[in-house]
C-alpha cells in the first residue's frame, strides 16, 4: 500500500526512524486496505478524546431508529457513513460493540470458536446497559502487573462504557450475538468476563488507575481476585483495591483486600434468536437485553430510543467511566518519557535495560555500546539453555553498527595504534576492551572472552593501580568506552593494499516510460546539484568519492566525462549477454575536475532520449556492467539504479510476469517471495566480492517483481524505494528527497562484521541486508547509518550469574574516504537462575523486531498461516512460562502479563494482521515483497512505529504549543468528528479530517470555506500565514524529520472513499483482511495460554 513517501533531512535524535517508502496507494480501490504498518508511540496526556465508534470492519450498524435488530450481521459497504448519529463534535465515549468479540465464519482469524468456560451460577447483574466487547473493563481492569495494579491505559478501542461481557477468553463467540433475551428489565447472569479475565500485569511504576473497576454494590457480585505477587522493591501503588474506581456512587461493600473484581468466568448467557422485542440498539448494530436504570453506566448512545414492550425506567444519560484497562501502548510510552526522559543513560552498569526507543534520551557512554548501536530482547539472560527453552525467550540483539548519534553525543573515537595495529587476544581473536583483565602488573592480560592469557606487547604496557585497573584507563578509549574505531593496518586490506576512496555510478533507465512520465528530465535536473553533496570525511574539503554514467534500455550506453573532454562521448554496449565495460580513463571522474562536462551529458540524456519508443528494459547486465567497472578501478563503490519495467528484454536476468493473487493461502504462497531465477543470487554474490553495493528506485506502474529485483539491493547491503505510478507533480517531492538523503549519508564499504560472544553463548542466526559465506562473518558490500544487523544467540554452555555474558560486534569497513577502520561496540549482559530476573528484564520493542524478522523470514520456506501460528504459539508459551512460574497463584480465570511485556499482545497481534502476513484483496504482490525487505533491516524505532502507527489529535492541544501533541491510541473509537488528526508509521502519513470540524479550523488550514471543498486525497496543505497552518506544516516537517524515508502526506475526509485506506492503519480494531481487534486477540492470547497451563 504505497503512500508514496522521500527521506527527510537526519531524523532527530532519540525518535524512531523508520526507513522506508510506503507502499502502493493506487491499488486502494476505496477499500480499507489490509492491516499495516505502525507506528512509535506518541504521548498520552489525560484523557483521550473519544470517540464514536464504527462498526468493526466487516459490521454494519444499525441506526438507533431502526426496527427491530438484524438477524444477522451484514457485511458494511466501504466507505459506509460511519458518524451519522452525532452532531458536531459530538463524541461518543461509549462502549465499543461487543460485535467485536463476535467472529464472522468467514474471517474468523484463530481457529474454532472457544469453549465455554467455568459453571458458576449465573448472578444477576444489575448495573449498565449491555456491556460491550471493547470494554474489557472489568476482567481486564483487573489487570495486575505482576502484583501491583496496573495503570489504566487511556483505552484504544475500549470507550468508557460499561464493562464488557466478554467472554472468559476460553469463551465462545457465536455468530448468534453475545447476548439472549431476558424477562423485561432483568440482566443477563454475569459473565464473568466482565471485559476480559481479569488481566494482571506486574507493575514496575506509577500508581494504578485501573485497579481494577469495582462496580457499585447495588447487588453486584463480588468475585474474588487473584492479584500477582509484588516484585522485590515494588510498591502497590493505586487506589485500595476495595474503593470504587473513580466510580461515584455508594461504595461498593468492602471487598476483603487485595482483592478485585476478576476471577473465574460464570457462564455465558443462554443464546437466543435475536428476533425478540425487547432489545435496545448497542454501539455497532449488536442487540442486548434491555436494561433498567443503572447506577454509573452511560447508554450506549445519549438518549437512545428503546425497542418493543418494554416496562422498565429508561437508562439514565451517560457518565463516564474510566478508561478500560487493557494495556495502553500509549500510557506506556508516556510513562517512559515521563519516567526516563529526563536523566542521561549512563552505561556504566552492566545489564540495564535502557529507556523506550520512543523517548529522547542521551546517552553517556561509560563501557558499555550506546542503546542507539546496539538493543537486547533482554537484559538479564538464563544461566542454562534449558531455563532458555522453558520460557522461549528469544535471546537476540539489534545492531546498528553506523547508527548516527544525535548531535550532543560524541561520535566513537579514533584510535591509532600505528604499525603493530589494534590489540587482540591471540585464541579468540576479541579485540581489546574495558572488560579484559590486566594481571602480573599488568605485563599480561586475560582475554574476558574466552579467558585465553596474553603478553601485553612491551609499547602498549602501561601499571596497575590499587584496583588492579590500568593507570591509563581512561586515556584509552578502548579502555573506558563501549564504542570505539581503530584505524587498521594494510593486513586488514584486500590483497594487502590500501583502498582506494569508493566510487558511486548512477544507472539511468531511458525507456519509454521512464521518459514518458517525466523522471528522466527531473533525475538529470536535481543530479546537477546533488553532486556537490556526496559524504565526505570529517572536515575534508571536497568529497573523494569519484561519479560515472550508464543509461540504458534494451543496451547500455556509457559515457566518458573527462575533464579534458570539450562533450561528453558515449559508447554503446548492444551484446548484454557478455557484459564488459568499454572504457576505463574518464567513466569515473572527480565532480569538481569534469564538472563542466558532466553539466554538459546530463543537460543532453533527456533531449537524445526523447523520441524513444524503446519499452523493454535489461537489468541484471546493467548491475554486471557497473560491477565490471568498480573491479576494474580496483575500487568499492555503490550502484544508483533507477528502473521503470518488468525486466523482459532477452538478456541475463529476463523475467516473466509471475504475479497471481489466486496462490494466496495455499501452500505455493512462499513462491511470490521468491525470486524467479537463481541469476540474481550468483550476482549479489559477486557484487559482494568486489565491494559493489546496490540502491534501487523503482517507478513501476504494473507488476514488476520486486521479490526478485530486490534480491541483489537485499544482499549487498542496499536499499530499496518504491513509487508506484510515479508522476512528477505528485512524487516529486518525495523522490528527490529520498533521493537526496540515500546520496548523501555516510556510507562504509566492503564491509565484513563478526560478533563474539563470551563463553556459555554464541551467535547462531542473522537477519538483515547482507551476504553470508561462512556461519560467522556477516559481509556487507555497503552498509549505512540506517541500517540493522539482528543476531539471535543460543547457549553452548553454562552462564555463572557472576561474570555474567559479554558480546562484541567489530564492523571491519572503508570509510568515504578510503580509509579502513574497525568500529568496536562492547556490551555486558546479566545473567541469571531465576525465571522472574529474565522477565523483569525484557525490551517487549526489540522483541518484535526480532519476531517480525524472523516471520517475514519464514514466510520464504513456509506458508504463511504456520508462521502466524508459531508466532502466537511462541507468544503463548512466553507468556505461560511466566504464569506458571513468577506469579502467584491465582484463577485461570485472569490473564496475568509481565511489566514489561504487557504490549507484547497488542503489538504481536499488529505483525500478524501486517500486509505480509495478513494481506488485504488490496494489496499487491510488489507491495508485500517490497514491506518484508524493508522490515529486515528495520532498527527498532522503525519497526515500533510501522507495527504501531502514532496517530496525533490536532486540535486538542493549545495552538502556541511548540510540543507535539499526546498520542492517542490506534483506533477508530479514538477519532472525534470535530477534530482533525495526523497518522504516520514512519512510511505513510494521513490528515485525517473529522465531517464536524470548525469552520475556522476548515479555513485556517485549507483556505476553503466548508468541509465539503476539502480536496480528498490532497497531498500539500497551503502555506498560509496563521497560527494553525504554521503549527500543522511545522508538526509535518518534524514528524518527516524523525523518518529516515520521506512520508508523502495524504489528506483523508470522514466517510470519503479514501478512509478504508486510513482505517487500515487503525491497528486496534478488526482489520477488513480478517485480522482480529487488540481485545479479539487478547482473548484469543488467554485461551492459548489457559490450553498451555492444563
Amino acid at each position: 500500500m504505497n503512500v508514496n513517501q522521500s527521506v527527510p533531512p537526519v531524523p532527530s535524535f532519540g525518535q524512531p526512524q523508520p526507513v522506508y517508502p510506503g507502499y502502493h496507494q493506487s491499488s486502494y480501490g476505496g477499500q480499507s486496505g489490509s492491516t499495516a504498518p505502525t507506528i512509535p508511540y506518541g504521548a498520552y496526556n489525560g484523557p483521550v478524546p473519544g470517540y464514536q465508534q464504527t462498526p468493526p470492519q466487516g459490521m454494519s450498524r444499525a441506526s438507533p431508529s431502526s426496527g427491530a435488530p438484524p438477524a444477522s450481521i451484514a457485511q458494511a459497504p466501504c466507505g459506509q457513513a460511519a458518524y451519522g448519529q452525532f452532531g458536531q463534535g459530538d463524541v461518543q465515549n461509549g462502549p465499543s460493540s461487543t460485535v467485536q468479540m463476535q467472529r464472522l465464519p468467514g474471517s474468523q482469524p484463530f481457529g474454532s470458536p472457544l469453549a465455554p468456560v467455568g459453571n458458576q451460577p449465573a448472578v444477576l447483574q444489575p448495573y449498565g446497559p449491555p456491556p460491550t466487547s471493547a470494554q474489557v473493563t472489568a476482567q481486564l481492569s483487573g489487570m495486575q502487573i505482576s502484583g501491583a495494579v496496573a495503570p489504566a491505559p487511556p483505552s484504544s478501542g475500549l470507550g468508557y462504557g460499561p464493562p464488557t461481557s466478554l467472554a472468559s477468553a476460553s469463551g465462545s463467540f457465536p455468530n448468534s450475538g453475545l447476548y439472549g433475551s431476558y424477562p423485561q428489565g432483568q440482566a443477563p447472569p454475569l459473565s464473568q468476563a466482565q471485559g476480559h479475565p481479569g488481566i494482571q500485569t506486574p507493575q514496575r511504576s506509577a500508581p494504578s488507575q485501573a485497579s481494577g473497576f469495582i462496580p457499585p454494590a447495588s447487588g453486584g457480585p463480588r468475585l474474588p481476585s487473584m492479584t500477582g505477587p509484588l516484585l522485590p522493591g515494588q510498591s502497590f501503588g493505586g487506589p485500595s483495591v476495595s474503593q470504587p474506581n473513580h466510580v461515584s456512587s455508594p461504595p461498593p461493600q468492602a471487598l476483603p483486600p487485595g482483592t478485585q473484581m476478576t476471577g473465574p468466568l460464570g457462564p455465558l448467557p443462554p443464546m437466543h434468536s435475536p428476533q425478540q422485542p425487547g432489545y435496545q440498539p448497542q454501539q455497532n448494530g449488536s442487540f442486548g437485553p434491555a436494561r433498567g436504570p443503572q447506577p454509573n453506566y452511560g447508554s450506549p448512545y445519549p438518549a437512545a430510543p428503546t425497542f418493543g414492550s418494554q416496562s422498565g425506567p429508561q437508562p439514565l444519560p451517560p457518565k463516564r467511566l474510566d478508561p478500560d484497562a487493557i494495556p495502553s501502548p500509549i500510557q506506556v510510552i508516556e510513562d517512559d518519557r515521563n519516567n526516563r526522559g529526563t536523566e542521561p543513560f549512563v552505561t556504566g552498569v552492566r545489564g540495564q535495560v535502557p529507556p523506550l526507543v520512543t523517548t529522547n534520551f542521551l546517552v553517556k557512554d561509560q563501557g558499555n555500546a550506546s542503546p542507539r548501536y546496539i538493543r537486547c530482547t533482554s537484559y538479564n539472560i538464563p544461566c542454562t539453555s534449558d531455563m532458555a527453552k522453558q520460557a522461549q525467550v528469544p535471546l537476540a540483539a539489534v545492531i546498528k553498527p553506523l547508527a548516527r548519534l544525535p548531535p550532543e553525543e560524541a561520535s566513537p573515537y579514533v584510535v591509532d595504534h600505528g604499525e603493530s595495529g589494534p590489540l587482540r587476544c591471540n585464541r579468540c581473536k576479541a579485540y581489546m576492551c574495558p572488560f579484559m583483565q590486566f594481571i602480573e602488573g599488568g605485563r599480561r592480560f586475560q582475554c574476558c572472552f574466552c579467558s585465553c592469557i596474553n603478553d601485553v606487547p612491551p609499547q602498549y604496557f602501561q601499571h596497575l593501580d590499587h584496583t588492579g585497573k590500568r593507570v591509563d584507563a581512561y586515556d584509552r578509549p578502548e579502555l573506558s568506552l563501549g564504542s570505539y574505531e581503530f584505524l587498521a593496518t594494510v593486513d586488514y586490506c584486500k590483497n594487502n593494499k590500501f583502498p582506494s576512496p569508493p566510487a558511486f555510478i548512477f544507472m539511468i533507465d531511458v525507456s519509454y516510460n521512464a521518459i514518458r512520465t517525466g523522471l528522466v528530465r527531473l533525475l538529470c535536473e536535481e543530479l546537477k546539484s546533488l553532486l556537490d553533496f556526496l559524504p565526505r570525511e570529517g572536515g575534508a574539503e571536497e568529497s573523494a568519492i569519484r561519479v560515472g554514467f550508464v543509461t540504458y534500455n534494451k543496451v547500455l550506453h556509457f559515457y566518458n566525462v573527462k575533464s579534458s573532454l570539450a562533450q561528453p562521448q558515449m559508447m554503446v554496449v548492444s551484446d548484454v549477454a557478455d557484459m564488459f565495460v568499454p572504457l576505463l580513463d574518464g567513466f569515473l571522474v572527480n565532480v569538481n575536475e569534469s564538472r563542466a562536462v558532466i553539466t554538459s551529458l546530463l543537460d543532453q540524456i533527456p533531449e537524445m532520449f526523447a523520441d524513444t519508443r524503446e519499452t523493454e528494459t535489461v537489468f541484471v547486465p546493467v548491475i554486471q556492467a557497473g560491477m565490471e567497472a568498480l573491479k576494474a578501478a580496483e575500487c568499492a563503490g555503490k550502484l544508483f539504479l533507477f528502473h521503470t519495467s518488468l525486466p523482459i528484454a532477452e538478456a541475463p536476468g529476463k523475467l516473466k510476469n509471475r504475479d497471481d493473487r489466486k496462490l494466496i493461502n495455499t501452500d505455493k504462497e512462499k513462491t511470490l517471495f521468491q525470486p524467479q531465477t537463481g541469476a540474481y543470487q550468483t550476482l549479489a554474490k559477486e557484487c559482494v566480492a568486489q565491494g559493489c553495493c546496490v540502491d534501487l528506485f523503482l517507478f513501476p506502474n504494473q507488476y514488476v517483481d520486486v521479490a526478485t529485483l530486490s534480491v541483489v539491493p537485499q544482499l549487498t547491503g542496499g536499499s530499496v524505494y518504491k513509487y508506484a505510478c510515479f508522476q512528477v507533480e505528485n512524487d516529486q517531492e518525495r523522490f528527490l528527497s529520498d533521493l537526496r538523503r540515500d546520496v548523501q549519508k555516510v556510507v562504509g564499504f566492503d564491509a565484513v562484521m563478526r560478533v563474539r560472544t563470551s563463553t556459555g553463548i554464541r551467535a547462531v542466526d542473522f537477519f538483515g541486508a547482507f551476504y553470508m559465506s561462512n556461519t560467522t562473518d556477516v559481509e556487507l558490500a555497503g552498509l549505512d547509518g540506517d541500517k540493522t544487523v539482528t543476531v539471535e544467540f543460543k547457549h553452548d554452555d553454562r552462564l555463572n550469574e557472576e561474570s555474567g555474558a559479554l558480546l562484541q560486534c567489530a564492523l571491519l569497513y572503508t570509510s568515504c574516504a578510503g580509509q579502513r577502520r574497525l568500529r568496536i561496540h562492547n556490551l555486558a549482559l546479566n545473567c541469571c537462575t531465576q525465571l522472574a530476573d529474565l522477565y523483569r528484564n525484557c525490551e517487549t520493542d526489540t522483541l518484535i523486531n526480532y519476531m517480525a524478522k524472523f516471520a517475514y523470514r519464514g514466510v520464504l520456506n513456509s506458508p504463511v498461516k504456520a508462521v502466524r501460528d508459531t508466532l502466537i504459539t511462541q507468544c503463548a508459551q512466553i507468556l505461560a512460562c511466566y504464569r506458571k512460574n513468577c506469579a502467584s497463584p491465582s484463577s485461570a480465570g485472569q490473564l496475568i502479563l509481565p511489566e514489561c511485556m504487557k504490549l507484547l499482545p497488542v503489538y504481536l497481534n499488529c505483525v500478524l494482521k501486517s500486509d505480509v502476513l495478513q494481506p488485504g484483496a488490496e494489496i499487491t504482490t510488489d507491495d508485500r515483497a517490497y514491506v518484508r525487505q524493508l522490515v529486515t533491516s528495520m532498527d527498532v524505532a522503525e519497526t515500533n512505529v510501522f507495527f504501531y502507527p502514532r496517530l496525533l489529535p490536532l486540535t486538542k492541544s493549545p495552538i502556541e504549543s511548540t510540543t507535539e501533541p499526546p498520542a492517542v491510541r490506534a483506533s477508530e473509537e479514538r477519532l472525534s468528528n470535530g477534530d482533525m488528526y495526523l497518522l504516520e508509521n514512519g512510511l505513510n502519513l494521513f490528515l485525517w479530517v473529522g465531517a464536524s470540524v470548525q469552520q475556522g479550523v476548515v479555513q485556517s488550514l485549507f483556505s476553503v470555506s466548508s468541509f465539503s471543498q476539502i480536496t480528498s486525497g490532497l497531498s500539500v496543505l497551503p502555506v498560509l500565514d496563521n497560527p494553525l497552518s504554521k503549527k500543522v506544516r511545522g508538526l509535518i516537517d518534524s514528524l518527516r524529520a524523525q523518518r529516515s524515508r520521506y512520508m508523502k502526506l495524504i489528506v483523508v475526509k470522514q466517510e470519503d472513499k479514501l478512509e478504508m485506506l486510513f482505517k487500515h492503519f487503525l491497528v486496534e480494531d478488526k482489520s477488513l483482511s480478517g485480522g482480529a481487534s487488540y481485545v479479539d486477540f487478547l482473548c484469543h492470547m488467554h485461551k492459548e495460554i489457559r490450553q498451555l497451563l492444563s
